[in-house]
């Protein structure tokens, strides 16, 4: 396998995540998506939506979007449920992810950390907005960990690592975990999981 990705991205650290979990090796692919990369011809006959992470698969298929790409590794494996409604329970965390968490976290992250927006820039108006959604998306996960270990099943699945990857660098875009208890010793449990790797971290 290839993974086509940007080292920073919580979207690429999901797979990457996923796959060191579960002990499969791959080619690491780095891509720059601030020096428009991923908009090459070349890139963009492989995926034509012009994003990463993208994993290419042995027979040469190229798999996109990172929680798509997360149903396909875990699929026969410990971090996929077995049970039916728990499996449509991970699918539902995975749709809240992309669209009430993704869109706030790491968004707000990838302004303040990586582009390092400031008052001049057209983004920097959404920040409160996009700031007060995502601890919006926080208090939802913090409220169920309350009485649950992991977010489905009562144990480590897909759910988890798509959710974990930009919660637990959340503080890169200002958000403060303090009081959180709950996804603090969720995120603790995560790194303690076998072959856990950092964002920072690929094999």
């Amino acid at each position: 396998m290839k993974l086509y990705d940007y080292p920073p991205s919580g979207n690429g650290y999901k797979v990457r995540l996923a796959l060191a979990n579960l002990g499969i090796s791959y080619e690491y692919i780095p891509v720059d998506i601030l020096a428009s990369e991923t908009r090459t011809s070349e890139f963009l006959a492989k995926n034509a939506n012009g994003r990463i992470p993208l994993l290419q698969l042995q027979d040469q298929t190229y798999l996109a979007e990172s929680n798509a790409i997360l149903f396909f590794l875990a699929q026969g494996s410990e971090l996929w449920p077995k049970k039916t409604i728990d499996q449509a329970k991970a699918l539902q965390w995975m749709f809240f992810e992309q669209y009430s968490h993704e869109p706030n976290i790491a968004t707000v992250r990838f302004w303040r950390s990586i582009r390092k927006i400031g008052p001049n820039d057209p983004e920097y108006a959404q920040l409160e907005s996009k700031t007060s959604q995502g601890y919006a998306a926080l208090n939802v996960i913090e409220n169920h960990l309350k009485s649950n270990d992991y977010l489905v099943g009562g144990q480590y699945s897909v759910a988890d690592i798509a959710l974990y990857a930009y919660t637990h660098v959340a503080d890169e875009g200002g958000f403060s975990l303090e009081v959180y208890p709950a996804i603090r010793s969720w995120l603790r449990r995560i790194a303690a999981a076998l072959n856990h790797v950092k964002i920072d971290e690929w094999k």
